[in-house]
């Protein structure tokens, strides 16, 4: 399997199995340890932003099983670097965006919901007065699922259908299954 394939998180493959640490991009990111506290190991993703920005939204959307773009009808922007990379595919794509931001951003009528984060809690908010559409979420990492948790339920919460996650990195020890395939480049 290429390291840019395609791999959904509801499967019966092992996540020790799915691991894909040799990918050129991990020679860019660079890993911060205790941070943003101790006993955490924090990936930088910068860097790759900094100089790699196209071979990563290239990644990206090759990590799409064929089809499934044709299901999209725009991007779930997760605050805050999933609105970098859903903004370069949504242009590259023709595709729109929903936002889904910390609370006070976006003006009424709004949805929210507070979830737990692996260092912290947090609430995400979303205009619930669009059209439902079928969305395809993006966000940087998937570590502990409560920030794409939390984006999911929203949606559905407004009448989107949520087709699937794309992330660029699955920390795939730090949660257990989504409700939807998530595709990732990275596997940690």
């Amino acid at each position: 399997m290429s390291s840019n394939a395609a791999i959904s998180a509801n499967n019966d493959t092992k996540p020790s199995d799915l691991l894909n640490t040799d990918h050129q991009f991990w020679q860019i990111i660079r890993t911060v340890p205790d941070f943003p506290k101790v006993g955490i190991d924090f990936y930088d993703i910068t860097p790759l932003l900094r100089s790699h920005i196209n071979e990563v939204i290239d990644a990206l959307i090759a990590a799409l099983p064929e089809g499934l773009l044709d299901e999209v009808d725009c991007l779930g922007a997760v605050e805050a670097r999933g609105f970098v990379f859903a903004s370069l595919l949504a242009g590259r794509l023709g595709k729109g965006m929903i936002l889904l931001r910390k609370p006070g951003k976006l003006p009424p009528p709004v949805a929210n919901k507070a979830y737990a984060l692996e260092y912290g809690k947090d609430t995400l908010e979303m205009q619930n007065n669009l059209p439902p559409e079928r969305v395809l979420l993006v966000d940087d990492i998937l570590a502990t699922g409560g920030t794409l948790t939390t984006a999911y339920e929203l949606c559905q919460s407004a009448s989107h259908t949520v087709v699937g996650a794309l992330v660029l990195l699955d920390l795939v020890d730090l949660h257990g299954e989504f409700p939807v395939p998530v595709y990732t480049v990275l596997k940690a």
